[in-house]
């Protein structure tokens, strides 16, 4: 009579896995969330297999993290993940495996593997007799099997995600690279008494530079830089709203205390504060010889004269955007004494770094200056280049590097 109704038990089972299997299977081809996967696998185990514990714990990006438990004694959250390692082994534990660990409630740890990597542990326990508990030793491997078909479901559906995430990131960063090249001038001025250069080193990311030049009339010129917080597609969405402002700005006046002040207000409008604009604009008059200008918090150009003398524009304001009124601004000015040559630069110049993590910094950049007084623009700007270039080695760039060199005479 035993015989026969052990058999019948383990037929019962038998059909059990088998329903149990399709189910699952069913489940995954409906593509259904991963909590729906974790309560079909739950109720599986818990109603079929008479169990009083169940705990089954994964491992993501090597942390451990407790998705199911029913019927435990203790608070498996706060376990450390190092005593997981106690179940990292090829083969299904026993409570014999199991004296002294924090898993000794447990009767049956089973590991689960996908490609040489632990995905997760399933732990049993708590079964009511002795029969049963010889048929969920005779169960195990298909526990195994259909923790591993669960696990194996999910690891695929985050892996997905990633791609998909990761092919979204890609293009946000194709858009924000369009966007970003669209911004900067398609051509730069040549003359005899105005000429410009400038270059743009892209890091990894894209970042916020931005830098531009206008001819007001004939004798003015306005030529400036600036450096959004943040990266990629909200970072150049909101340079190019800048750029669209500040050039309707300069269309209607070329009074810097002006524009400074509505373009403070433009980003902080369009930013919320949560990002913000360092900014230097310069108005060049070779009518009246003289250079005016605002540093909203930017890198201190260079403004260098042929007589040698070296001299850093600081005279400004704080950067845009970060307040909803500019609590001060001062407008810089200084005379055009025959030929000079002004250097934008946005911080990834200074803050570039070697392997021996010393920062190139502005030191360098005025050394180099200093002999090249009377160079062309685009002599300065490649004499620049390749020393950062031999500076950093093959220590990659932290940051954009964007320049622009400006020489002009009266």
């Amino acid at each position: 009579m035993n015989t026969a109704l052990n058999i019948a038990n383990r037929y019962e089972l038998k059909e059990l896995e088998l329903n149990a299997l399709l189910e699952i299977t069913q489940a995954i081809n409906e593509n259904l969330p991963e909590n729906s996967l974790y309560k079909i696998y739950n109720f599986t185990l818990r109603a079929n297999l008479k169990l009083g514990k169940l705990m089954l714990v994964v491992q993501d990006k090597k942390e451990w993290e407790l998705k199911l438990s029913f019927g435990t004694d203790k608070d498996y959250t706060k376990i450390d993940e190092s005593a997981y390692q106690l179940v990292d082994k090829r083969k299904i534990l026993f409570p014999a495996d199991l004296i002294d660990s924090p898993f000794d409630e447990f009767e049956v740890a089973i590991p689960v593997f996908h490609k040489n990597e632990l995905l997760a542990v399933v732990f049993l326990g708590g079964v009511a007799n002795s029969e049963e508990r010889e048929l969920i030793e005779n169960h195990l491997n298909f526990i195994q099997a259909l923790t591993n078909i669960i696990m194996v479901a999910i690891e695929n559906k985050k892996m997905a995600r990633e791609r998909l995430e990761q092919e979204v990131y890609a293009k946000e960063m194709e858009i924000a690279k369009k966007v970003q090249q669209l911004l900067f001038p398609k051509s730069l001025p040549e003359s005899s008494n105005f000429s410009i250069d400038a270059h743009y080193s892209p890091h990894h990311t894209v970042g916020g530079d931005y830098y531009d030049w206008l001819s007001i009339d004939e004798h003015r010129k306005i030529i400036c830089i600036a450096d959004v917080s943040g990266k990629g597609v909200p970072a150049a969405l909101l340079m190019s709203n800048f750029q669209a402002s500040l050039r309707t700005l300069l269309r209607k006046t070329s009074d810097l205390e002006e524009v400074i002040h509505d373009l403070n207000h433009q980003v902080f409008e369009s930013a919320n504060g949560e990002n913000f604009i360092t900014f230097f604009i310069a108005l060049i008059d070779l009518k009246e010889k003289k250079l005016t200008y605002v540093n909203a918090g930017h890198n201190p150009p260079f403004l260098m004269s042929s007589n040698g003398r070296i001299e850093k524009l600081e005279t400004g304001t704080l950067v845009l955007g970060a307040l909803r009124e500019i609590p001060f601004l001062e407008i810089g000015t200084t005379d055009i004494d025959k030929t000079q040559t002004l250097l934008l630069y946005t911080d990834g110049l200074t803050e570039a770094f070697n392997e021996k993590e010393e920062e190139f910094g502005p030191e360098r950049v005025m050394d180099i200056l200093n002999k090249n007084i009377t160079a062309k623009p685009s002599l300065i700007l490649s004499s620049i280049l390749n020393e950062i270039d031999a500076f950093i080695g093959k220590r990659a760039l932290s940051d954009d590097i964007t320049l622009l060199a400006c020489q002009y005479h009266v």
